[in-house]
């Protein structure tokens, strides 16, 4: 082997210290200490210390049990045993250690008496009575019958047995008993035998003589010298022994007031050594004394339950157990409450524990089904399986899948197993129609639905929701056809545009416009933008909106024939709308004028009108005064003002506009006339000044001029110094207001007759066409009386005169109401009389198609409130109203007026909401929303020359004759949802055919939905971890702590969806202050974070649709702890001076006792005890502990002492008679037997030969058998004997076949003389001491082995000298080995002079 060059240093061993020499008072104990080296196969050898003495060597001395020894200590006499004269007392002396404990060790020798007589001065009267001789013989006998058995200890000690029966039935014969050593096995509470010389002190006798009465029945002679003989002997008892007290037995109990009884023990006078009982005289024994000991009140201890069942049965599982602290109130009664475990001072006992710690076997283990693949018609959902298996740590392994032998669960299962609804499936675009200018594209449209199967079918179209128009089919435009022989450029689209600027002065519910120009409107009024294209289809003109293409809304109409409608102007309408014809495009700039006639800025988001119109209520004057422009041309030093141009060209007449509408120029009628009409605007009466009407008649409705007027007006600013810039526009503006108001005034004189022309703008009065307060104005003036006639009242009654229409010539056409005029090409009039009767007068109106009739000179009503049309055109066609009205209702009547015939149907755009009453009518063309349960009636009143025959559809699909049709009406009863969808009227005659139709919509007003997994599974991802409520009608409640959140769910369906808002204590929970909360899942659900006390109480989810509203409310109650000191708890005792009453605290909750853990955190109130039940207590029966049991096996006995005492409330025992204790309870048994079980002990053979391995020099191994058995011999399982110690079955023997030692030769020389290479080797021999032969070595393999080889000579060879390091160069040379590095360098000299 290698030698280590590090090998350990030297270092001192010490052996064991020594035992003590003395076991008190302070003695010496040693132990050896040497210097030991290691060497490199790790044997420890002795070495000089010379070697060790880098290092202070380990002392070899120290003083050991310095603590005191036992002493004797005795305590108080006794009374006195009599009450008069000479008696004795006694005391109790006990062996004290240093600690203050009673134990054993003080020397006999100097141990003070317990006993001495004493004198009571009190002179006895009754003389002693002198006991006859024969007095004694029961007495001994009786000593000897009554002799009690010791108990074993733990100690060795000397055991007899009971005595024998008397050798003799009569006479004096002897007794014999077996006296054993024996020790109790703490361990096993059994008892085993030792050796008689492993007990101190004498042994107990073995044999005594007995007398067992006379013999035959004779009488014996009395022989002086026998009795004196045997009371002789007892006499010298008398003398040599006596009784003595030696301390007190143990308390009978640990706490709560026990009793402690005087030991009594019969020593031998002159040794002081414990004796025979019966060597002492029963007659002399003590009294019996006790004590009270340990009256204390128990403190408080932990109860531990059982462990519960293992969680799991294998991986790690957990078991608890409930731990409480308890306290003993009664010890008679067994009473115990439950404390606080803070008032158990010992650490609180394990409620968990971990169980089960092993590997489980493999398992399959399924993840969570993923979402399904579609969400109807039949999908497929997946999951993950893996074998894995549970290991003792809690972790997870995962295996491959032959590892688990059960069979694997799926990992695929079919979902949303429901046909899905019906839906449209188009079809691509076909080629455009036309290979060159205007064509149309078609594509086809199927109704498809997806069954449950996975499948998909085609079925009727009315089961699929309608489809717009411009989904089948659009116009596509390719470029313009040429004609042979004509330039094209005179067959491309064209638009006539109109170049003109509108701005609008008062409120009109219409407005039309030619595209091309610049409006300039008031919110809320309808505009229709009008694209007079030429040379292109109608249908193929678009529009778009601020370059985005528009299509029909129910704000926004794109009517056909290139008309574009908004109904309502609102500020997200302004912008720039474009007409495109082909190649031809045109464009109409729309923009606001808000409050105080300023214009209002396009919003970036929507706004309401209410927003945008707050600034009207103020007026015009006041605007005037405070608006400033800050933008354009206006403003001081801006860029666009430089450029004489606004950036934007759609902006570029703002500024000009917005200075015409606050300039200070107009006439002054003009100006106030708008001051009257914002003060009409302002007034909510119907009441109306006629003064201020007549005035409003002179302001246009809408100012009109050219733009190349303003571009001349920009145009001149911009040439203008900055400077008089400002002053000038102020001239140029006021210039444009006076042509503006000019020529309005001329145009309004040449529609008037010349009779009426008027001579100044005031004075004129225009014609009543102009507007309609002219029919209000003439009613007023021309009406009854005020209260001066005495007719009775009556409803309007409009006269009905069904006849042919009169014909007074073919270009003038005079009909009555209830009629139907077709217009003719020749037709220049249409008048159409109303005449009403009524108290009031009724108040006549038109309307046409359900809108008021807009007057002009071109339709005019007479003073007969009958109603012109000159001229009429196909605008004109329609159904014309009359309305009669006074206080007590109105009447109306329609009349159709037709083109050529044509049919016409009479429709109404409202959209009617029905929630509440019974059945809802409405004419074609509305749209219906309505619950369900209601009778639904849809009016198509028709018109046509001849006349026009009516066809209704559903979703296009005609309707069959079960549904109910009267009269062109439609009848649906007791809607539901499956009557939902668009109803349509076809009124067709020779002429043509006309369709309308109408949209009903089922309304579900919102309610709480009877399944509610949806809502439980989104409250679940929401908040995995969060206590969560649903809100209720009725109400629901949450308990929760302190700083919690929560989440409130509100389950709700209906049709539309309702609109969810929150609320907290009847206000809107986004008001609520010192509230975090958020809203999730579109108002579903609510979540408060950092709940305290004062974002407790009722919170309530306000659901609501069209067709209603629903209320829920949940309640969050934020629980608090605190402690509350209540009534006082049980006496801690019944009796006596030791009871205490402790004021009961307790952790509350709302008023409810919970787990005083939760109050951990509370100030404890301070509570101070009280005594109580301080009385004497009653007599009770009072045991000692059971003695040792008289036998350690095979059934022995054991006794205790039971007294009757009664405790004092001065806390002093005193004994009473039994019969007192008897009355109250049964007396407590003082015998019971105990070791019943065998008596075993472990029996073995003789040792065998001692022929074992060698262990050692002269040492082998011998061995024998140990087997369990009884007393009796017979052969019990080892287990029986467990609890004994077992005896050895191997020990060492000495055998000459072991004496034997390693023997080594000298070492041979080394190989080499230098270098690394060289090595030396010796024989190592195992042979015998005796005879030095060799013999096998496994017989010394009890000792090292020593080394058969070595390196050596490992010192560097001289790198100049050529020479040989190792003796075995001649062979090298003759194997021809020199060529080889590795001998060459080794054999230099040998090889080089090869």
């Amino acid at each position: 082997m290698p030698y280590d060059l590090y090998h350990p240093l030297p270092r001192w061993e010490a052996t064991p210290w020594t035992a003590c020499s003395s076991s008190c008072g302070g003695g010496i104990q040693s132990r050896a200490v040497s210097c030991v080296e290691e060497d490199i196969q790790g044997h420890v050898t002795s070495v000089e210390e010379w070697k060790c003495m880098y290092t202070p060597k380990m002392p070899i001395a120290q003083p050991c049990n310095i603590f005191d020894c036992p002493k004797w200590l005795a305590q108080e006499w006794s009374p006195c045993t009599v009450t008069c004269g000479q008696g004795l007392r006694y005391r109790v002396v006990l062996c004290i250690d240093h600690r203050g404990m009673h134990t054993g060790g003080c020397s006999p020798k100097t141990k003070p008496h317990i006993k001495e007589e004493c004198i009571v001065p009190t002179p006895c009267y009754k003389p002693k009575e002198k006991l006859p001789v024969e007095a004694k013989l029961p007495w001994f006998k009786q000593a000897q019958e009554l002799e009690e058995g010791a108990a074993v200890s733990e100690e060795p000690s000397f055991i007899p047995e009971a005595w024998s029966a008397c050798t003799v039935t009569c006479g004096v014969g002897t007794q014999v008993r077996i006296v054993r050593c024996q020790v109790l096995l703490s361990f096993s509470q059994s008892v085993a035998d030792l050796p008689i010389d492993e007990c101190e002190g004498p042994k107990p006798a073995s044999q005594r003589a007995c007398y067992a009465g006379p013999c035959s029945g004779e009488i014996p002679e009395f022989n002086p010298d026998e009795t004196d003989g045997l009371f002789g002997g007892l006499q010298d008892f008398d003398e040599l022994y006596d009784w003595e007290y030696e301390g007190f037995t143990k308390c009978s109990e640990s706490c709560g007031g026990g009793v402690q009884e005087a030991v009594v023990s019969c020593l031998n006078k002159q040794t002081r050594e414990p004796a025979e009982e019966n060597l002492c005289v029963t007659s002399r024994r003590p009294p019996q004394l006790l004590k009270s000991c340990n009256l204390d009140p128990c403190p408080a201890r932990w109860e531990i339950g059982k462990w519960s069942p293992c969680s799991l049965t294998c991986g790690v599982g957990l078991q608890t157990r409930d731990v409480f602290c308890s306290h003993l109130l009664s010890r008679e009664m067994n009473e115990t409450v439950i404390l606080a475990d803070e008032l158990c001072r010992q650490p609180k006992p394990s409620t968990v524990q971990a169980c089960n710690r092993f590997n489980c076997p493999p398992a399959w283990y399924p993840a969570q089904w993923q979402p399904c693949s579609r969400t109807c018609g039949g999908g497929v959902q997946k999951r993950e399986v893996l074998c894995k298996q549970r290991m003792a740590d809690g972790s997870f392994l995962e295996l491959p899948e032959t590892f688990c032998s059960a069979s694997k669960p799926a990992c695929q299962q079919a979902c949303k197993k429901d046909d899905c609804p019906s839906e449209w499936l188009l079809s691509d675009w076909t080629e455009c129609s036309t290979s060159c200018g205007e064509g149309t594209q078609t594509r086809s449209a199927i109704c498809r639905k997806m069954l449950k199967t996975g499948l998909s079918t085609v079925v009727n179209s009315t089961l699929c929701p309608p489809l717009p128009f411009s989904s089948s089919i659009r116009p596509c435009m390719l470029a313009t056809c040429a004609r042979p022989g004509r330039p094209s450029t005179k067959h491309s689209p064209h638009i006539a545009a109109a170049r003109k600027v509108y701005i609008q002065t008062r409120r009109q519910r219409k407005l039309h416009f030619v595209v091309g120009g610049f409006a300039y409107l008031l919110p809320k009024t309808a505009v229709v933008l009008r694209c007079p294209a030429r040379r292109v289809r109608k249908p193929l003109i678009t529009w778009e909106k601020d370059g985005q293409h528009l299509i029909s809304s129910t704000h926004v109409t794109v009517a056909p024939f290139g008309y574009l409608k908004i109904h309502r102007l609102k500020p997200s309408d302004a912008g720039v709308y474009t007409c495109s014809a082909g190649p031809a495009r045109e464009h109409f700039v729309i923009k606001l004028i808000g409050g105080n006639r300023k214009l209002v800025a396009r919003p970036l988001s929507p706004r309401s009108e209410e927003e945008v119109l707050a600034g009207r209520k103020g007026g015009p004057k006041e605007a005037l005064q405070t608006h400033k422009h800050q933008n354009g041309i206006f403003s001081n030093g801006s860029k666009a003002e430089k450029r004489g141009l606004a950036a934007n060209p759609g902006s570029r007449y703002d500024d000009l506009v917005s200075r015409l509408l606050e300039q200070g120029g107009w006439p002054g009628e003009l100006l106030a006339s708008w001051e009257a009409q914002d003060s009409a605007e302002r007034n909510t009466t119907s009441e109306e000044d006629p003064g201020a009407e007549q005035v409003l008649l002179h302001l246009p409705f809408t100012m009109v001029t050219e733009q190349r007027r303003l571009d001349d007006i920009l145009g001149n600013l911009s040439q203008q110094p900055e400077e008089l810039r400002d002053l000038y526009s102020k001239h140029l503006v006021a210039q444009l207001a006076q042509e503006i108001f000019r020529s309005h005034l001329e145009h309004q004189d040449t529609l008037l007759k010349p009779s009426e022309r008027r001579t100044s703008p005031v004075t004129l009065s225009p014609h009543k066409h102009v507007s309609g307060f002219s029919s209000s104005l003439r009613t007023s003036s021309t009406g009854d009386a005020g209260g001066g006639s005495r007719r009775p009242h009556r409803k309007p009654t409009i006269l009905r005169k069904i006849s042919a229409a009169q014909q007074l010539s073919a270009s003038e056409v005079v009909t009555h109401l209830g009629q139907t005029v077709a217009l003719a090409s020749g037709t220049l009039s249409v008048l159409l009389h109303c005449e009403a009767i009524g108290h009031p007068r009724p108040t006549i109106s038109w309307a046409r198609n359900g809108e008021e009739v807009q007057f002009s000179d071109r339709i005019l009503l007479q003073p007969d409130d009958s109603l012109q049309i000159l001229a009429p055109v196909e605008a004109d066609v329609g159904f014309y109203t009359c309305n009669a009205t006074n206080a007590l209702g109105y009447d109306s009547v329609s009349i159709a007026v037709t083109l050529a015939g044509k049919p016409l149907v009479k429709t109404s755009r409202m959209t009617v909401i029905n929630t509440e009453k019974p059945a809802v009518t409405v004419d074609i063309g509305s749209t219906i929303k309505t619950v369900q349960g209601v009778n639904v009636t849809i009016n198509c009143q028709v018109a046509g020359v001849p006349e026009a025959e009516v066809t209704w559809f559903r979703n296009k699909s005609k309707l069959g004759s079960p549904h109910h049709l009267h009269e062109g009406s439609l009848l649906l009863t007791n809607v539901s949802s499956s009557d939902q969808g668009l109803y349509s009227c076809r009124a067709a005659n020779l002429h043509g055919e006309l369709t309308e139709s109408t949209q009903l919509l089922i309304l579900d007003p919102p309610q709480v939905p009877t399944q509610l997994e949806d809502i439980r599974a989104l409250l679940a991802a929401t908040g995995p971890n969060l206590p969560s409520v649903l809100t209720s009608p009725l109400g629901t409640q949450l308990v929760l702590d302190p700083g919690n959140s929560a989440l409130l769910g509100c389950p709700i369906k209906g049709h539309p969806v309702p609109n969810i808002t929150w609320f907290h204590g009847g206000q809107p929970i986004v008001t609520a202050t010192g509230l975090t909360h958020h809203i999730l899942a579109a108002g579903q659900i609510l979540q408060v974070a950092n709940l305290s006390g004062g974002s407790q109480g009722e919170f309530s989810c306000l659901a609501q649709n069209e067709a209603g509203v629903l209320m829920q409310k949940a309640s969050l109650v934020i629980q608090d702890y605190w402690w509350s000191v209540d009534r006082l708890a049980t006496c801690s005792a019944s009796c006596g001076n030791r009871g205490v009453q402790q004021p009961r605290l307790r952790c509350l909750l709302n008023s409810t006792e919970v787990n005083p853990a939760h109050c951990a955190g509370k100030v404890r109130p301070a509570v101070q005890p009280i005594a109580c039940n301080r009385r004497d207590c009653p007599s009770r029966w009072m045991v000692t502990s059971w003695s040792a049991c008289t036998r350690s096996c095979g059934g022995g006995v054991q006794t205790r002492r039971v007294t009757c005492q009664k405790l004092k409330a001065s806390g002093i025992s005193t004994p009473v008679s039994n019969d007192m204790c008897t009355q109250v309870a049964k007396r407590p048994v003082d015998t019971q037997a105990c070791n019943q079980q065998l008596c075993v002990e472990w029996a073995f053979s003789s040792w065998g030969q001692c022929n074992g391995p060698c262990i050692g020099p002269h040492l082998a191994v011998q061995h024998r058998q140990v087997f369990c058995q009884t007393r009796d011999g017979i052969t019990l399982p080892s287990e029986q004997c467990s609890a004994l110690p077992r005896p050895v079955s191997t020990q060492n023997c000495w055998s000459e076949a072991c004496s034997v030692h390693w023997r080594v030769s000298l070492w041979t020389l080394c190989t080499a003389t230098c270098g690394n290479y060289g090595f030396q080797s010796r024989r190592v021999e195992c042979v015998h001491a005796r005879t030095n032969k060799a013999v096998p070595e496994h017989l010394c393999s009890w000792g090292p082995r020593p080394a058969n080889w070595q390196r050596c000579n490992i010192t560097p060879c001289e790198n100049m000298e050529c020479r040989d390091t190792t003796r075995y160069c001649e062979k090298v040379k003759q194997l021809k080995l020199c060529q080889l590095s590795q001998f060459k360098s080794r054999c230099c000299g040998t090889c080089g002079k090869a």
